[in-house]
């Protein structure tokens, strides 16, 4: 949810977003981080393109698609549903 939540805000190169995600979850490792994006990119969540170069190989940036942001909408209903939830347990 996270990561197509930061690319519903703009396309990232990966290791941009892997790097802002790390200050958000510094236990996560970086190899996580590109098997999730491989996952949605499997998922038809997001779609790669490559970039300019810059001084060696071609950046690969990930891009939200239209299934991606329903997934995320789905998501974000269901994170709110849970924290209402939560909430009448007095958690």
């Amino acid at each position: 949810m996270c990561l197509l939540y930061k690319l519903s805000q703009k396309d990232y190169y990966g290791y941009n977003l892997m790097r802002e995600m790390k200050v958000i979850f510094p236990e996560v490792n970086d190899s996580t981080f590109y098997a999730i994006l491989r996952r949605l990119k499997k998922e038809g969540a997001t779609v790669i393109y490559f970039g300019e170069e810059s001084n060696g190989p071609k950046r690969k940036y990930y891009q939200i698609t239209k299934e991606g942001t329903s997934i995320l909408e789905k998501h974000i209903c269901d994170w709110n549903k849970l924290k209402e939830i939560t909430k009448q347990l007095g958690i």
